[in-house]
């Protein structure tokens, strides 16, 4: 059992929060009863996610994505009454972190895809140093990695080839990373990995050879807070449990 304000400052202080400029608050988002036992861990703070959380007992709820983001005009309606309507009628406490939990070392989502995948990061790049890159185990072809990819995430990939050649050097930034595509392509990558696709990255890759791969927002994004949530049965001893809810993008 840990108390609610000691869970903050233990998180806070692990996932260094004042470090980084976000889109939304992290940290405690919406409180609820004051000891925490068991905490439910998810990818978003969605209301499936909130109810199957209550239905497991959770006395707080831990996301990467949480309920508050950039633009939002701040009316408590439709969704986002149901969802708080839900955590404060249980009593239950919702943190959320965003790009702290990308950009830690080791319980971070990049670090976790980067196990996951099998790549070990050498370097950082990117707006804040979210970006990770390092050198692939031996030179591959995409299609080898995108299957392998496929493989691991279980989700397909889309693959843009660039000029085909043998992947060397691999960068990689979790969720809705696209717009670090350019700054992958000056740190010396082959291949950039990442969760989405926009337009503009087709040409990009057509144009200055480096191949593309978006293997999925969510499915990117899942390992961190999973690894976060057993760092803190074992540091706080708590108990803990990953909720997955299925999300194609």
């Amino acid at each position: 059992m840990t108390q609610r304000q000691d869970l903050q400052t233990h998180l806070n202080q692990l996932l260094q929060v004042e470090r980084f400029k976000d889109y939304g608050p992290n940290g405690l988002q919406v409180e609820g009863r004051a000891q925490i036992k068991h905490i439910v861990c998810g990818v978003t703070a969605s209301l499936a996610l909130i109810e199957a959380a209550i239905a497991a007992g959770a006395d707080a709820i831990l996301v990467h994505h949480g309920l508050f983001w950039r633009g939002q005009d701040g009316r408590v309606t439709g969704w986002m009454k149901q969802r708080l309507a839900r955590l404060l009628q249980a009593d239950v406490n919702l943190f959320a972190y965003h790009l702290p939990l990308d950009a830690h070392a080791e319980l971070g989502n990049n670090a976790q895809l980067g196990r996951i995948l099998g790549w070990q990061a050498e370097a950082r790049f990117g707006e804040q140093d979210l970006g990770f890159i390092g050198s692939a185990a031996a030179p591959s072809r995409l299609q080898d990695l995108g299957t392998h990819i496929a493989t691991q995430l279980g989700r397909q990939p889309v693959l843009l080839p660039g000029d085909g050649r043998a992947i060397k050097r691999v960068a990689w930034c979790t969720g809705g990373a696209q717009g670090y595509f350019e700054a992958a392509i000056e740190a010396g990558a082959d291949l950039f990995v990442t969760g989405e696709v926009s337009e503009p990255q087709a040409h990009l890759a057509a144009e200055t050879g480096v191949a593309f791969v978006a293997a999925g927002h969510h499915a990117t994004e899942r390992y961190g807070i999973q690894a976060l949530g057993q760092a803190l049965a074992l540091d706080l001893g708590v108990t803990q449990q990953f909720i997955e809810i299925e999300n194609p993008a």
